[in-house]
């Protein structure tokens, strides 16, 4: 069994993240190295990592707001995140390509769940592309609508998870 573990990220991960992001969004769609170090740096309890055998495997990140406009481009730099708000955007779910159909993006997601749970946030918030949508409603989203975010000239469509604590 490979050995799994998740921690928040620190700036050293910035590089082997946006890595793994630029393999897994096209073009316009992937963050930049920049955008993701500073992710990291301003809210790295909401950037999750996994690695599998000390390399990480793949990660989530994302910002809290008050007041959540998923087709706001300058939320995806963090502008208007406040970490004691209870709305969380994920802005990346991602797997490398190398270790994808092993069940790690269903472990990434319970795990941010979880902690997110435990952090007292309320809302979960997320856009992912049409054919990811069965996807996240196993994980528990349900669909909102398409989203107005044009972001890498694709549509993208909105979902949202509603937490409690059990």
């Amino acid at each position: 069994m490979d050995a799994r573990i998740f921690r928040s990220a620190m700036p050293s991960d910035a590089k082997r993240c946006f890595d793994v992001e630029t393999t897994a969004y096209d073009g316009d769609e992937a963050a930049t190295l920049k955008t993701i170090s500073k992710r990291i740096a301003e809210y790295p309890e909401g950037f999750l990592v996994l690695e599998v055998d000390k390399e990480i495997a793949g990660f989530i990140n994302s910002g809290c707001a008050y007041d959540v406009e998923m087709s706001n481009e300058d939320f995806k730099e963090l502008i208007g995140h406040d970490s004691t708000a209870p709305n969380v955007v994920i802005m990346s779910v991602v797997v490398d390509p190398a270790y994808q159909g092993q069940g790690l993006s269903t472990a990434l997601m319970s795990e941010f769940v979880e902690r997110m749970t435990n952090a007292n946030k309320e809302i979960i918030h997320l856009m992912c592309k049409e054919h990811h949508i069965p996807l996240y409603e196993k994980f528990g989203y349900r669909y909102i609508q398409p989203s107005a975010s044009a972001h890498g000239g694709i549509q993208w469509h909105e979902m949202m998870m509603n937490l409690s604590k059990a």
